[in-house]
């Protein structure tokens, strides 16, 4: 475990009941357990001025109206939890979701999108597709600026934000100002050497994320269809601005670099790196406390993409 910071070792050996590796469970039984567990290591909640549900057809929605933000054309994040497409749900997430609320003073929105491998893919993608639609179609409801709308997420939320910014960039969905992508699956073929040399012991396996994605994908699906592997789209010119989080220690992290560097390339993009860190550390702020650094660097860079902000 050389080069890890401390807290990241702490984070994984951190007591508590040993969980079954997500390879060795049935999709419910690593459900259920990413419920019983995924708040251990998190602080408790922060207050936010509002708490809603709403609905869209089957997809139901959480929207917190962070502290600060005005009534009306507040500034907006959809945010989409991670889970490999396969675990996880808005409150998995929520609080990442109240801490960037309330740093931007802003609305955000996270579906409880389809799960596979009930609902494998495309049916995630059109579910934060269709919430994008409907947040646009909404905005005066929300109270938020149809124009001042950015997109997030993290490990598979990340994938779908990415394939959402390709996709508001041909039209097939409503514009958004930027997307930020935290350790985002840019890449189905897991070639990379990251799955050699952080497959093992930091966390998220190797094996565990092709259980993630063997349970997504249909048999025979195309590894290299940009709807599931974006690093493979034939262009990245103009889609949205972006940010990138990435940790070093991390299966993901050479498929992550290598999205970014794309974007660098071809679009507008700037990353930051913690180097000593492992995946899903931003969901772990009670025993790692560069999670809430990472987070105010989000905050920053969602400030820095949105126009009114001077951005």
């Amino acid at each position: 475990m050389s080069g890890l910071d401390a807290s990241a070792i702490r984070a994984l050996t951190w007591p508590g009941d040993p969980e079954k590796p997500v390879e060795d469970c049935t999709p419910q039984e690593a459900r259920q357990q990413y419920l019983d567990g995924f708040s251990r290591m998190q602080n408790p909640l922060e207050e936010v001025d509002a708490v809603t549900e709403r609905r869209i057809g089957d997809i139901r929605l959480k929207i917190w109206r962070g502290r600060g933000a005005p009534d009306h054309d507040a500034p907006a994040l959809l945010y989409l939890h991670g889970g490999g497409w396969v675990i996880g749900a808005p409150e998995t997430h929520e609080d990442i979701c109240r801490i960037l609320a309330n740093a931007v003073g802003a609305v955000v929105v996270s579906p409880d999108y389809r799960l596979a491998p009930e609902h494998p893919f495309p049916a995630a993608v059109e579910d934060c597709a269709a919430t994008l639609i409907w947040m646009n179609e909404q905005a005066g409801a929300l109270g938020i600026d149809p124009k001042r709308i950015l997109v997030a997420g993290d490990s598979a939320g990340g994938n779908l934000a990415s394939i959402l910014a390709l996709m508001a960039r041909d039209a097939a969905v409503p514009p958004i100002i930027g997307q930020v992508l935290i350790y985002p699956v840019t890449d189905q073929r897991q070639a990379s050497d990251s799955y050699r040399r952080y497959g093992q012991d930091f966390g998220l396996t190797a094996a565990g994320m092709r259980w993630f994605r063997d349970h997504y994908l249909p048999a025979g699906a195309d590894l290299a269809d940009w709807r599931a592997s974006p690093l493979c789209a034939a262009s990245l010119q103009d889609v949205a601005p972006a940010f990138i989080v990435l940790a070093g220690h991390d299966v993901l992290f050479e498929e992550g670099l290598a999205y970014a560097e794309l974007l660098q390339a071809e679009a507008r993009a700037s990353l930051r790196i913690w180097p000593g860190q492992i995946h899903g550390f931003l969901s772990m702020g009670g025993a790692i406390p560069e999670a809430r650094d990472a987070l105010d660097a989000i905050a920053q860079a969602w400030r820095s993409m949105d126009p009114a902000f001077g951005g």
